[in-house]
């Protein structure tokens, strides 16, 4: 049996059929294949089918009833936001008053950091991975200089072991143990985005509030890609982008979890907004504000209607599949990939190895990952993302790749690596 017919053989045996024919699969060049081979989602996820039919009736709507479609759209706008509630808290294991779907990912990073980043005396220091995504690096320097101190001493960026690629969760925990005392805010990534690492987030969580300190979750790789108990594991905080592994759109609306601790204690402070006062009040125009208890109370704006119909479109497929199969699948494909690399030879996979530290992510340390990628695309129709200088990452998404697109893959890699 040949590499590609055992492929389709598992495609069309797996537990979980694929839902590709739900997306808007790019084409791929050159007449061999019809599609692309779309390993990017870590980076930009494909198009719902759905989402043109929902953006259309929203369009309809605002020709049709204008400033009455606040109350009267078929999806009232008013509170379009409370139909992502329950299957983005869902998604991310938590209660539906503990999540909001409003603003970017940074933004909602700087306004809960805003509430929970609160130095005090000793206790000023900020932990995040070395290879945190720049904009995390960005966030938390400035909200150190913001309450006038030095990031250079505030920012504690934990590095790999020598000679390593990941954090090991041990070094972690001894940190917190160790120095604990002095660490404001713990905010790692739950899922790193260059290695593809997936963090032991109840154990640093645990360890973190243990330690006296706030913990809070980028989940940018994570929601969407790996089953998440952010209110079991008592998580302080989190903040997702959608338009990765959730299919959202370009520049999507984020996603954030409050634990309900925070959201029923009344004074814990906060960045507010119009959206976020209680709806029963919030028409009154008064100049006092009643928050909800909910991560409502975070809400600055009123929602971006037709930003959030995207969101809506890809949830409803995460509600209807369900992470934990997901997981699964991920598991299968990212699994076979890796295997068909190693037996190929020629790239060396940084990603660990173990599936249950991974998400649906490969990440391969090559000489000119922009050239790489720009050859895999062109002459095979395998679209993957690098980052600079070395890094090329493929993300086996199990709700549209295949074992089909995963051997696709190794073979254009053994062409060309």
């Amino acid at each position: 049996m040949s590499a590609e017919t055992e492929a389709l053989r598992l495609d069309d045996a797996d537990p979980l059929p694929t839902s590709r024919g739900e997306f808007l699969v790019p084409p791929a060049p050159g007449g061999r294949y019809a599609e692309a081979a779309y390993f990017a989602g870590n980076s930009l996820g494909l198009q719902p089918a759905a989402v043109a039919g929902l953006l259309r009736e929203e369009l309809d709507d605002w020709a049709r009833l204008a400033v009455e479609g606040h109350t009267r759209a078929r999806r009232p706008w008013v509170d379009y936001h409370e139909l992502l509630r329950e299957p983005a808290a869902r998604l991310v294991g938590a209660r539906p008053h503990e999540v909001v779907a409003m603003n970017s990912l940074t933004v909602n990073l700087h306004l809960m950091m805003a509430s929970f980043y609160r130095p005090s005396g000793r206790r000023t220091r900020i932990v995040i991975e070395d290879a945190a995504f720049p904009s995390d690096s960005y966030a938390v320097a400035s909200q150190a200089v913001h309450h006038g101190l030095d990031p250079a001493r505030t920012v504690v960026r934990l590095k790999p072991r020598d000679g390593e690629e990941h954090l090991r969760t041990e070094d972690v925990l001894a940190f917190l143990e160790r120095e604990g005392d002095t660490v404001a805010l713990v905010m790692l990534g739950g899922v790193n985005y260059l290695t593809g690492q997936l963090m032991d987030m109840p154990a640093i969580t645990a360890a973190g509030r243990a330690a006296g300190a706030v913990v809070g979750w980028d989940l940018a790789h994570a929601a969407g890609n790996v089953p998440l108990r952010l209110h079991d594991w008592d998580v302080d905080f989190a903040a997702w982008c959608t338009y990765k592994y959730l299919n959202a759109g370009p520049g999507a609306v984020a996603g954030c979890f409050v634990h309900e601790r925070h959201v029923r204690d009344a004074s814990v402070p906060k960045l507010s907004g119009w959206w976020g006062t209680e709806p029963s009040v919030r028409f009154r125009m008064d100049p006092g504000i009643a928050p909800p208890a909910s991560a409502d109370a975070w809400q600055l704006s009123n929602p971006p209607i037709l930003a959030l119909a995207p969101v809506l479109a890809s949830l409803e497929i995460f509600d209807r599949v369900g992470m934990d199969a997901l997981r699964a699948k991920s598991e299968r494909l990212t699994g076979y990939l890796a295997a068909r690399l190693a037996s190929a030879g020629g790239v060396r996979v940084i990603t660990p190895a173990d599936p249950a530290a991974r998400g649906a992510q490969l990440s391969l340390r090559v000489a000119d990952a922009g050239g790489l990628v720009r050859r895999l695309a062109e002459a095979h129709g395998v679209v993957a993302d690098a980052r600079e200088p070395d890094v090329v990452r493929l993300a086996p998404v199990p709700l549209y790749c295949t074992f089909h697109d995963c051997h696709r893959a190794a073979e254009a890699l053994a062409a060309l690596a």
